[in-house]
């Protein structure tokens, strides 16, 4: 019996000890568990990345309808502006013609008045020229009666 007796010996003890002690079930369920780790972390990131990108197209939609919105409330924004504008403007169109008319009123009103004082003024000078004329040329009771008369028609005429 040489050593390379023994050698085989102890290699069919040291096998039949790992058979014995179950080393290789041992090994194949630790082999299997850490697979269903495995298995199980890569299926919890399979679920990560999908809820990722569900917030990420939630995001994406929410950016994008947020930016809808703010477009529309510029454009809200700028025809109420343009529409401000256009109010304005009329305002102000209208003020000046109220203004203008209410100008050409005093005017012509100021042009009436003025000629009724200078025909009322011109009247009162044909009274008193009608007077001394009268009062130069007839004499007496029939001159005061002629020029109350003509003072009377004369004062009717140009009012």
């Amino acid at each position: 019996m040489d050593a390379t007796f023994w050698a085989l010996v102890g290699l069919v003890l040291f096998f039949a000890l790992i058979a014995y002690l179950k080393v290789p079930g041992k090994i194949g369920g630790s082999l299997d568990d850490r697979a269903d780790t495995i298995r199980k972390e890569l299926e919890e990131a399979r679920k990560m990345r999908e809820e990722a990108q569900a917030l990420l197209s939630e995001y994406q939609r929410k950016r994008h309808e947020a930016e809808g919105e703010a477009e529309a409330i510029i454009a809200e924004a700028n025809s109420e502006a343009e529409r401000l504008t256009v109010e304005t403007n009329q305002a102000l169109e209208e003020m000046i013609a109220r203004r203008t008319k209410a100008a050409e009123d005093k005017i012509a009103q100021a042009e009436s008045q003025a000629i009724s004082e200078v025909r009322a003024k011109a009247a009162d000078i044909a009274v008193a020229a009608a007077e001394e004329i009268l009062t130069a040329k007839v004499q007496d009771k029939v001159a005061d009666d002629i020029l109350t008369k003509s003072i009377a028609q004369v004062k009717e005429r140009l009012n």
